[in-house]
């Protein structure tokens, strides 16, 4: 039986995929906190593929309807190609790419159901978008029989994978899996020897338009060594007792273990915000950082310039992403270099 081994996001990429935001669930006619239209989206989805395309090249996949005004927002580098879209999670709908044992670049196409079929989600395009970024990159397709989203997983590209429970053994995603299936699973697919369960994700992620915990927001890899997790200081804050249970796993691995302080904001218009700088997005050269206008922000920044040392660290607004459930790690899929 293959096996292949998932890089690390820190690796050397060939490109950026991103899809671009269809009006759907995301205009302001479907979504609480959001005034009206789609210019938010437009600017904050811009903004990071503008970002990004200054580091590496980016590929957009625009639903046809949308190519024109896709044109007038993007950097005239952006790649733009055209697919049926049902909304705009790249990492969730787009494929996951590995190597296989001689080291040829491959890519892992999950099941997609809308995030455990939720009641809100469509899904019958977006379903499609892997098989169409693994034709488009040339590379062989690798089939898995489980339902996962790229965000639901985080690697360190030597063994060690961070998922959560309740988006692995969700009912509506993998009713008959158990833990040791899917670890067979990721080994598999992955290359992975390590995976340390968290119970759950951050609180916000358990309503409308969210994912039901996914790990891209609650803790990530920045090398090979060290895990970063999100840290809610503030006791008024429900993450504040995820941030306890978080700890007590990221300091149980043996792995260098750095907080990275939430935002100073506890609550938008709607609820307890999810609001958090895990979900970043590391390309060639720099890293896209999320930021929303707190004071947390800047120091952040410094942070983020002593964790990764040689990259310029890029701040974009993400409130807009963030209320219609992600961020831009979320948002965007690395193809590493063949």
């Amino acid at each position: 039986m293959t096996t292949y081994t998932m890089p690390a996001e820190w690796e050397t990429h060939e490109r950026t995929w991103m899809a671009w935001p269809t009006a759907g669930y995301m205009s302001g006619e479907n979504i609480t906190g959001v005034e009206s239209g789609m210019d938010d989206a437009y600017t904050a989805w811009s903004q990071v593929a503008n970002a990004i395309v200054r580091f590496e090249p980016v590929t957009m996949v625009v639903d046809p309807r949308d190519e024109d005004i896709a044109r007038e927002w993007l950097d005239e580098r952006v790649d733009i190609v055209t697919a049926a879209l049902d909304d705009s999670w790249m990492r969730d709908m787009g494929p996951t790419f590995v190597r296989d044992e001689s080291g040829t670049l491959c890519a892992v196409d999950w099941i997609f159901n809308g995030w455990g079929a939720q009641h809100w989600a469509k899904w019958d395009h977006d379903s499609q978008i892997a098989p169409f970024i693994i034709n488009r990159a040339g590379v062989p397709l690798v089939e898995s029989p489980i339902v996962n989203e790229g965000g639901g997983i985080h690697v360190n590209g030597t063994g060690a994978l961070l998922v959560t429970e309740t988006v692995q053994l969700d009912p509506f995603r993998n009713p008959e899996a158990t833990k040791e299936s899917l670890e067979a699973e990721f080994a598999r697919t992955l290359g992975v020897s390590q995976v340390f369960w968290f119970k759950r994700g951050l609180t916000r992620d358990y309503e409308d338009f969210g994912t039901r915990g996914h790990v891209d927001i609650l803790a990530c890899f920045s090398d090979e060594n060290t895990i970063l997790y999100h840290d809610q200081r503030n006791p008024d804050h429900p993450d504040y007792v995820v941030s306890q249970e978080l700890r007590a796993v990221v300091e149980s691995t043996g792995f260098r273990a750095i907080p990275i302080p939430a935002p100073d904001v506890i609550r938008d218009e709607i609820d307890f915000v999810d609001y958090g700088y895990i979900n970043h997005y590391i390309c060639n050269g720099a890293v896209i950082m999320c930021t929303f206008d707190d004071p947390a922000d800047e120091r952040t920044k410094k942070l983020f310039e002593e964790i990764y040392p040689g990259r310029e660290i890029v701040p974009v607004d993400a409130r807009p992403i963030f209320i219609r459930g992600g961020g831009i790690h979320c948002i965007t899929q690395q193809q590493p270099i063949a």
